[in-house]
């Protein structure tokens, strides 16, 4: 008899649904057949069951935080089994203890954390016996069935299992320590928080608080274009004025001399270029490019895509979720043909048939077995559902995994781009832009948003002439950089190597993905947001004060650069490859640590922060409850009292009374901090804060209390408006 050891309770039960079962408590008994003539049982882990130790159970004195215990090394790791989940583990020990049982089939997820994670149950269950590898990238009955007629060897995986245990301990020992580290040093300068480091999130961090100053220290400038519209032999288009390519001019009466002098003018398309542009269909999706496209598309989180996705694929509706790779192996792209068949039937996609394009298993923009790693990319699986069955987040992912299928199948998408050069009175030039769509191939299948918003022009002929009929000297200004969506943090985080000076480096992170995995990302993100480092808000988002007050600390150290994580990558890859030592990578990153320790510490006294940004920090969660809360004054509505509520000031009593006193702690561009808060609660107006900006002018003024209109005004300081000019 054997024992399956699946990864999660769903995954378990899924596998086991494609034979003759009795459910019992905590596993399930396959009845014998004729993959397993002696039967079988199928159980399962909770994610994971087992954990690293707590630093107190290898030294009770490094319990306490001290800086005294720092560094925080163990001579040898140790894993115990997660209390909450003894249960299931107590009855997986069981199974795989039984006399009749001669062999165990690994059946976590096919990667390096569902290695790890099966693996430590059976060597903490003290499991000896024979075992083997089921490898599959789908949960249909076809998928399952074949892989536990190809089981691989326990050996074929085993290098995995030491890639994803040592990257759980260095990252133990980074972590332990540093958050320590800067969360003690970080109270002696009066923050009084827990200050979370790690390899992965804290250089994703601070790539997130580089953006924010950024647009913080962004001053917007104005400028000046001059639009001219033109009639060329009987046609009529605009165009936008350029010198050295640039339309940009620096003051207004410059911009209405050029216009006064346009005006009326002759005119000649002096130049007309055009060309034809063919845009092949989008790959197939990884996990990283469906987060970031539901991300952009419906406003999804990256948490949530893969949390749908998972669910989908335990169904055996889609491929296995986690993967990094885009194509699809010649075997896979044989199966296309028999999913294409049924979803021809569903009414949402008859229109999208006959395909144009019979079969792709040639074409290596999809199918390239060489470009496949552990998984393919994510597909709808033969296992077609029923559409009315899916919740409406489910349909909205699934309907977009199709759609890039079969799109897949279609002719590229052909536009004909113009640029028409005209030249005024022999001097002034104008550029014109505008686009013909001339096939529209597999947009029909997925509809995009153009970000070329370019108008079709009409068909000027090099060499023909005309008037100016009309010129306006247009007002813009500089714009600072956009902020972050959750599903472009994603892909900064899968291309931080563009961040990288070292190009051997930035080669080594691009080829390991980036910050963090596949896998790990969403959940990078959700911790960032958890301990209060962001805030995501309409999709953005934002870096609190907490985090530039830890980024600014960690400074220069390796801790906040995409540097370490590629050399981490690389590193790890090799483990994983059997090319190098784990036992000399824990012995590199504990020296890392031990000097990271001691520099910090010693340079820590120099550690200065600006008082705007301490008033606006605010202490993150302990254990999932709120801090206690700081009572900022009287509220000017009711009797309650006002308090901080991360993004904002507001009343106490909401849950009451719903008194809906409340003020953004970002005002036109300033932070109001709590000491102006506190003021204003007590004497009726802020002290003045310098640098309020709205679209015209940046100026300078209090903040007030109107009592009779209830709400805040501005109370302008003497000679503090500047007119942007």
């Amino acid at each position: 008899m054997k024992v399956i050891v699946a990864e999660k309770p769903d995954q378990g039960r899924t596998l086991a649904s494609v034979f003759t079962m009795k459910k019992k408590e905590g596993y399930i008994e396959i009845l014998p057949n004729e993959i397993f003539p002696d039967g079988a049982y199928v159980s399962w882990a909770i994610g994971h069951l087992t954990e690293l130790s707590a630093p107190e159970q290898y030294n009770p004195s490094w319990k306490k935080w001290s800086l005294n215990t720092l560094p925080i090394i163990p001579d040898q790791f140790k894993y115990e089994v997660v209390k909450s989940k003894a249960k299931q583990f107590n009855i997986i020990k069981k199974l795989v203890s039984d006399p009749r049982v001669t062999e165990i089939i690994h059946a976590g997820d096919a990667g390096r954390e569902g290695e790890l994670i099966i693996r430590n149950i059976l060597r903490l269950a003290n499991c000896t016996k024979p075992m083997k590898r089921l490898w599959i990238s789908s949960l249909t009955p076809k998928a399952i069935k074949d892989g536990f007629q190809k089981l691989l060897s326990e050996s074929d995986t085993k290098n995995l299992y030491y890639e994803a245990y040592t990257r759980a301990c260095a990252d133990w020992v980074v972590g332990m320590n540093a958050s320590r580290l800067y969360t003690l040093l970080l109270q002696q300068k009066g923050y009084s928080d827990v200050f979370s480091v790690g390899r992965v999130q804290t250089p994703t961090l601070a790539l997130i608080v580089k953006r924010e100053l950024e647009i913080e220290n962004f001053i917007s400038e104005p400028f000046w274009e001059v639009i001219g519209n033109f009639r060329i032999n009987g046609k009529q288009y605009t165009g936008k004025w350029e010198k050295d390519g640039d339309s940009r001019i620096k003051t207004k009466e410059m911009a209405e001399k050029i216009a006064a002098f346009c005006k009326g003018k002759h005119a000649e398309a002096a130049e007309v270029h055009s060309e034809k542009k063919e845009f092949l269909p989008p790959l197939l999706y990884n996990l990283s490019a469906i987060q970031a496209e539901a991300n952009r598309r419906f406003k999804m989180s990256p948490k949530k895509t893969l949390d749908i996705l998972q669910g989908l694929y335990q169904r055996g509706i889609v491929s296995y979720p986690r993967s990094d790779s885009r194509h699809v192996t010649p075997g896979e792209a044989e199966g296309f043909p028999a999913i294409l068949k049924k979803l021809q039937v569903i009414p949402d996609y008859q229109t999208l048939f006959p395909l144009p394009v019979e079969s792709i298993k040639n074409n290596k923009r999809y199918v390239n077995e060489k470009k496949v790693t552990d998984h393919y990319a994510i597909i709808p699986t033969e296992q077609v559902p029923n559409l009315n069955r899916l919740s409406g987040e489910e349909l909205k992912l699934y309907d977009l995994l199709v759609r890039t299928l079969i799109a897949a199948h279609y002719s590229p998408y052909i536009a004909e781009y113009t640029t028409i050069k005209t030249v005024v009175d022999s001097r002034a030039e104008f550029i014109s832009k505008g686009k013909v769509q001339l096939d529209e191939g597999w947009r029909k299948v997925l509809p995009q948003k153009d970000a070329d918003k370019e108008p079709e022009l009409p068909a000027v002929q090099q060499g023909e002439t005309g008037t100016v009929i009309h010129t306006e000297a247009k007002e813009s200004k500089t714009q600072p950089p956009k902020r972050l969506t959750e599903g472009q943090l994603i892909t900064l985080m899968k291309t931080a190597g563009k961040h990288i000076e070292d190009k051997q480096l930035e080669k080594v992170l691009m080829k390991a993905e980036g910050l963090g995995t596949e896998a790990t990302r969403a959940g990078i993100i959700t911790m960032l947001k958890d301990r209060a480092y962001i805030e995501v808000r309409k999709n953005l988002v934002y870096a609190t004060a907490k985090a530039k007050i830890l980024v600014a600390a960690v400074g220069g150290q390796v801790l906040a650069s995409p540097e370490m994580t590629a050399k981490w990558e690389k590193r790890l890859h090799e483990i994983g490859e059997g090319e190098a030592s784990p036992k000399q990578f824990i012995e590199q990153t504990s020296k890392m640590i031990k000097h990271l320790v001691s520099e910090t510490t010693e340079g820590s006294a120099g550690w200065t922060f600006s008082e705007e940004l301490t008033n606006a920090f605010v202490p993150g969660k302990i254990g999932g409850k709120s801090r206690r809360v700081t009572n900022l004054g009287k509220c000017k509505k009711c009797e309650g009292t006002v308090v901080d509520k991360g993004t904002f000031y507001g009343c106490s009593n909401y849950q009451k009374t719903k008194c809906n006193f409340t003020l953004s702690k970002q005002v036109l561009g300033k932070t109001v901090t709590q000491k102006n808060i506190k003021k204003l609660l007590t004497e009726g107006s802020t002290d003045v804060i310098e640098g309020f900006q709205s679209k015209d002018r940046t100026f300078n003024a209090k903040l007030y209390w109107d009592a009779q209109e209830k709400k805040l005004k501005f109370e302008l300081a003497p000679q503090a408006v500047k007119q942007r000019e």
